[in-house]
């Protein structure tokens, strides 16, 4: 059996990529998206629509159904103004795999066990082909944490973590617990930003330091500490910063 039988996939053509095709050496970063939207037939329509201007490589279904539609050497249109460490503009350097949800604003949902069991597989897949690092694995919230919160604090980063598929920290609930909302001093939370700049995170603009800065911290929390998304520094997302960022 083949990978793409294995992992029920359908070729679905979108015309909205780049020319010329890249090499295989280009594509480092494999980016998670919801598609924030209340139908899904209308999300896939999107996606192939000249004039939405936005696509993704892969299409997860409700279903566990993967969609391909756009072939992975050409650059799709999903990641937008966005950075990660010294890289800009990541659709040059990334495959898209958008993930039917509603999101946030129209009723976000927990994704079903089919689609994390395809996200899975064609992770494997992807990440074999084209030798990606688990830690480049991102989140569109990771990538432009000032514009997005997909695929948000409902995904199961964790459980992909446990498959070798993200970064994640080695801390045991022991040593965390007790830690939330145990407030920092002025001097933890530069460490605790400066901590997210060497995870990968971009850096806050000084004269719009206190949202971005809000937004930096809550995109940390929707990945690593998703029971609460509250835009605060507390001791707890310290140590997780700090064991993230050695």
């Amino acid at each position: 059996m083949s990978s793409k039988l294995a992992l029920n996939m359908i070729r679905y053509y979108s015309i909205n990529f780049d020319f010329p095709k890249r090499s295989k050496k280009e594509i480092i970063f494999i980016i998670l998206h919801y598609t924030g939207m209340k139908k899904e037939s209308k999300a896939i329509q999107k996606l192939c629509d000249s004039k939405s201007k936005v696509s993704a490589h892969y299409f997860v279904k409700k279903n566990g159904e993967i969609l391909n539609l756009v072939p992975d050497l050409y650059k799709a249109w999903h990641a937008g103004k966005s950075s990660w460490k010294k890289l800009k503009s990541l659709n040059r350097y990334s495959i898209g795999i958008e993930i039917s949800n509603p999101g946030h604003d129209y009723g976000y949902r927990k994704f079903s066990s089919k689609q994390i069991s395809a996200i899975i597989k064609l992770l494997k897949f992807l990440s074999k082909k084209y030798n990606i690092k688990k830690q480049n694995i991102l989140g569109h919230s990771d990538i432009a944490p000032n514009r997005k919160k997909d695929p948000g604090e409902k995904f199961p980063w964790y459980k992909l973590a446990k498959k070798s598929l993200c970064k994640w920290h080695n801390l045991s609930k022991k040593e965390i617990n007790g830690k939330r909302s145990l407030k920092t001093t002025s001097f933890e939370e530069k460490i605790f930003i400066n901590n997210l700049y060497k995870i990968g995170y971009s850096r806050i603009v000084k004269n719009k330091y206190k949202n971005q800065k809000i937004n930096l911290i809550k995109a940390f929390q929707r990945k690593f500490r998703q029971s609460l998304i509250n835009g605060k520094i507390d001791q707890e997302c310290l140590l997780i910063s700090k064991n993230l960022s050695n």
